[in-house]
């Protein structure tokens, strides 16, 4: 099986790959090509694309994402393979651990490659009216000052340096400060939202500020507090959940700190 990187010229070819239950993949597949620390990959059988996948590399860890078999394609083992190469491309990389969002359909295919489970994220959406709480007076814009305060408490959450992915999506931040610290942080334009937080408090206020206008959320099982207030505050699970799976190392994830989610492609 023959793979090479995925191009802005692919991106016409890819309507037989979309899933049915999946927001558009083109916006994500443009930033992946456009972005050098994405790596997206394709195989083609017969001159059409069959599969695609993408690793998305942070310092010592990686993600894979969008590992997307056509259907005409399937059960030919092809998502393996897209793993095994794009697990091969790490490999030069020196990435210690590979970690990755799966579906019910990929998990076999991941655990088959060495990937085990090590986390689960919950699927909440609004079930009754928003009754919200006033808004916390320690809620702040980011200022240029908040910055490398806000990659800490990232890295603290995620156990990784996404610098590179966050960095841009910082302008329109919100923080929570107490005494001058800013100890939690909301990033509304990176994704589904993310909010990381180093207490409780930080995290509900960030969560009252983001889910006033937004309907539907997915956070890690184990924020029992993040849980609850969705509860609270009319949401209701949706009976979906998404395994967080690893290969190699592994990496001190704070899921406790994590109140929103980028997304399926970045924890």
């Amino acid at each position: 099986m023959q793979f090479e990187a995925l191009t802005a010229n692919d991106l016409s070819e890819i309507g037989d790959l979309q899933p049915a239950d999946w927001p558009d993949i083109t916006p994500e597949l443009t930033y992946y090509i456009d972005t050098p620390f994405c790596h997206p990959i394709k195989t083609k059988i017969d001159g059409k694309i069959a599969g695609i996948g993408t690793a998305i590399v942070f310092e010592n860890t990686a993600w894979l994402a969008h590992i997307i078999v056509a259907p005409d394609f399937r059960r030919q083992g092809i998502a393996y393979h897209l793993v095994l190469e794009l697990l091969k491309n790490l490999s030069r990389d020196a990435v210690e651990t590979c970690l990755l969002t799966a579906t019910k359909i990929g998990q076999p295919v991941y655990e088959k490659a060495g990937f085990r489970t090590v986390g689960e994220y919950v699927f909440w959406d609004r079930e009754k009216p928003w009754k919200g709480v006033p808004d916390s007076p320690n809620l702040m814009p980011f200022k240029e000052i908040y910055r490398s305060r806000i990659y800490e408490l990232d890295k603290k959450a995620s156990g990784e340096n996404r610098q590179t992915l966050i960095a841009e999506y910082l302008r329109n931040s919100i923080v929570y400060l107490e005494n001058s610290t800013v100890l939690g942080c909301y990033l509304p334009d990176l994704r589904n939202g993310l909010i990381v937080a180093d207490s409780i408090q930080a995290g509900l206020a960030l969560m009252n500020i983001k889910h006033a206008t937004e309907d539907k959320v997915a956070i890690p099982s184990a924020n029992v507090a993040g849980l609850a207030f969705l509860k609270e505050h009319g949401f209701a699970e949706t009976g979906l959940t998404a395994p967080r799976m690893v290969l190699g190392k592994d990496i001190a994830w704070k899921p406790e700190m994590i109140f929103g989610r980028i997304g399926g492609n970045f924890g």
